[in-house]
């Protein structure tokens, strides 16, 4: 304690040329503290059964916080944002007017979160933090890198990750309980979505996907969160842009992201960094529209690493973390006199979340370290002369012995001693109709993305006809047949090869729906039936197109039976091949890793596929079993020439004649057997169900463990937040 207290001395020595004496306590010259006697909006959650419409202040004595709606700051500037003086946007004739919202309160208790190996010298990432959040108010989790914020924000929502444990207790309306579906909304930190739609489409879509009810109903719910997060001039713009039009910017996107939860109207909406990503502009005008989202009742809770000082006005109560400890929880306000009663006023000419931050990052004892003998014309490089770690004490210590913190335990105790009413969990969309949503915004998605869908059909078609023109003229003699064999072969394996230049649309699909089934929008067996009656159209007409360039190129056997197999051949091929990338984009989910091994896949299939060395001349252990019966390539392959010369007979001379099969065996190894080309249209009709299978057993576990083989395989450096 006497380290501590000679290393405040200092501190305040140091600090008095840039802040004076009178500066050390809180002055109404800043907007940012609040006028004595300001106007509150108090809520109250006793006397009403529906938390609306109530005017009872609870405060507790000595720690000087209460239960309120919205606080209005003193700013000249920014006073107007909360008495509604502020004029509001135009809007478009229609929309529909922002409704009140019967928020709830939130309050955790002794919260430790622990993840194993996360931490170097300690597992626990959140220590012992207490804290609540109120109907219509902002509260904010600030705090460094690695401080455990985003962490305690999940904790708080129930989304962990299943390797942490929570030891402690959440109350929601005063009753210890899981808040249910329907009733909250969280934002990640980076939100995956869907470039070629509007805002519109993207958030009708997400209504569809999360009510139930008439189409028509959820209309006004998705007009109702664009005009709430003040989208109406980009609502019918695409969100990803498209030719030489560009996309929305990073601070529109977070909106859109913002209302995708909005949909449902929830009570408590958990925001993971608002602000990332974004300008000084953008990050203000988004707490901007926060602060008139919480003002409709809202309970909104988010973390963030540093903000403004117009944006730190806007906030209502602060959690300040470092190292998983808490520093401070109360009102903003209440922040600054605490740094100022442990030794650390904040200058004039600072910003109050800087100050906080420059306080308690570690990291800039290392900017000193390197800068200790360093001098400008200024004096020294830092303004803090105090190690952080001592200075981090400091503030733990004073807020475990302040009144901020005896009051933070009252209202605990107040708002637990008395449950109020349960959440409700609310309906969701039948997965018949989420099927139906899914399949329908694929192929909107599959008509606009000309990258990834059109470009590849003309790919397709170049091959064909590149292929076709090659191995044209062959005729129909005895002579012909190893070329034929060899056309085919190409054919079958390069357009396989080829479809590798889907894995990146496979690999958004794969991260928009990790996106929705972290949000319990979609789920596993939607997502693959969406996908697969989505894909099937774009499939099949790749097939049909390709295979008649080909086909008549090289001169087939001229039935329209014949040609009607060879493109359901191919069809189930692409589909088999569609689902081995999907399976291999769910296991690596990047796409560096992926395309390396469906390339190593493909090539090693086309090795064991029989063109090379017959199938029966395979060396035994590895090439012809298993391989040369889980390629693909052999089941097309042998079905497209059994489909072409099984049935039909070769002259020898000029008496001797031998069948199809006699004349093919030597070059590929196929049965004679007629019903052998449908036995291996079968085989690819369940190699495909199998896929598909492995795809679902795949994002079930991705779900339940949230992990990929990209993580088991190499370190990953990401630390909790």
């Amino acid at each position: 304690m006497e380290e501590i207290q000679s290393q405040s001395d200092n501190y305040r020595s140091s600090s008095s040329s840039a802040s004076s004496p009178a500066s050390r306590v809180p002055s109404s010259n800043f907007f940012y503290l609040r006028k004595p006697g300001s106007l509150r909006q108090p809520i109250s959650f006793e006397d009403s059964p529906e938390w609306e419409d109530t005017d009872v202040d609870v405060r507790v004595e000595g720690g000087g916080d209460s239960i309120n709606a919205a606080t209005t700051p003193v700013s000249p500037s920014l006073s107007k944002l909360n008495s509604g003086s502020l004029p509001s946007p135009p809007m478009p004739e229609g929309a529909a007017v922002a409704r009140k919202i019967a928020g709830a309160s939130v309050v955790w208790r002794d919260l430790t979160v622990t993840i194993k190996g996360k931490r170097k010298y300690s597992d626990k990432v959140v220590k012992s933090s207490n804290g609540y959040a109120l109907p219509g108010t902002m509260t904010v989790i600030m705090g460094p890198a690695k401080s455990g914020k985003s962490t305690l924000l999940r904790a708080i929502a129930g989304r962990l990750h299943p390797s942490a444990k929570m030891y402690g207790e959440v109350f929601v309306n005063g009753a210890k309980t899981h808040i249910p579906y329907g009733s909250y909304g969280f934002v990640d930190r980076e939100t995956t979505l869907i470039g070629s739609l509007t805002v519109r489409e993207y958030l009708y879509y997400s209504a569809l996907l999360q009510l139930p009810g008439f189409f028509c109903q959820k209309k006004s719910v998705v007009e109702e969160a664009i005009h709430t997060m003040s989208l109406g001039d980009y609502a019918n713009k695409l969100i990803g842009g498209h030719c030489y039009m560009k996309g929305l910017p990073s601070g529109e996107r977070r909106r859109v992201s913002i209302a995708r939860e909005l949909v449902m109207r929830p009570r408590i909406l958990f925001i993971d960094e608002p602000l990332y990503h974004l300008g000084s502009v953008s990050a203000l005008l988004m707490m901007v529209t926060l602060k008139k989202l919480a003002s409709t009742g809202c309970t909104l809770i988010f973390s963030i690493y540093q903000s403004s000082t117009e944006v730190f006005g806007l906030f209502d109560r602060i959690c300040l973390l470092s190292n998983g400890n808490t520093l401070f929880f109360g009102e903003t306000l209440a922040c600054l006199q605490h740094f100022s009663n442990a030794g650390f006023p904040c200058p004039i000419m600072q910003s109050p979340s800087d100050h906080f931050l420059r306080a308690i990052n570690t990291d800039f004892d290392r900017i000193i370290a390197m800068c200790k003998n360093w001098q400008d014309d200024n004096g020294d490089f830092s303004s803090v002369n105090m190690d952080t770690a001592v200075a981090i004490r400091t503030l733990e210590a004073t807020y475990k012995s302040s009144a901020d913190a005896a009051a933070v335990e009252t209202m605990i105790l107040r708002l637990t001693e008395k449950e109020g009413p349960v959440l409700k969990s609310k309906g969701k969309a039948s997965n018949a109709t989420r099927i139906a949503v899914l399949t329908w915004r694929s192929l909107l998605i599959m008509s606009r993305e000309w990258k990834y869908y059109w470009l590849r059909l003309i790919l397709y078609m170049l091959l064909a006809l590149c292929i076709g023109t090659v191995f044209s003229g062959l005729g129909h003699s005895l002579s012909s047949i190893v070329t034929r064999v060899a056309a085919i072969f190409v054919f079958v394996s390069f357009t396989s090869l080829s479809s590798i230049a889907g894995v990146s649309a496979l690999m958004k699909e794969v991260k928009i729906y990790a996106s929705e089934e972290s949000n319990q929008h979609s789920g596993a067996l939607v997502f693959l039936f969406g996908q697969l009656l989505s894909s099937i159209p774009f499939l099949f007409l790749i097939s049909i197109s390709s295979s008649l360039v080909f086909y008549f190129l090289i001169g087939l056997r001229d039935e329209f039976s014949s040609l009607m197999y060879f493109v359901l051949n191919f069809f189930m091929c692409l589909l088999v091949n569609e689902g081995l990338m999907l399976g291999v984009a769910s296991l690596w989910q990047n796409i560096f890793w992926s395309i390396l091994t469906l390339v190593t896949i493909h090539v090693v299939m086309m090795l064991a596929a029989g063109y090379f060395r017959i199938r029966n001349e395979l060396p035994g252990p590895v090439w012809m079993y298993p391989l040369s019966y889980i390629a693909f390539h052999t089941y097309s392959i042998q079905g497209l020439l059994e489909n072409e010369y099984l049935g039909t007979n070769f002259a020898v001379g000029q008496v001797r004649t031998i069948s199809g099969y006699q004349a093919l065996h030597s070059a590929y190894d196929i049965s004679p057997s007629s019903n052998s080309k449908w036995e291996n249209l079968l085989i690819l009709f369940l190699m495909a169900v199998a896929y598909r299978i492995l795809v679902f057993v795949l994002l079930h576990f991705r779900a339940r463990k949230n992990v990929s083989l990209r993580r088991l395989c190499l370190c990953d450096r990401n630390s909790t937040t």
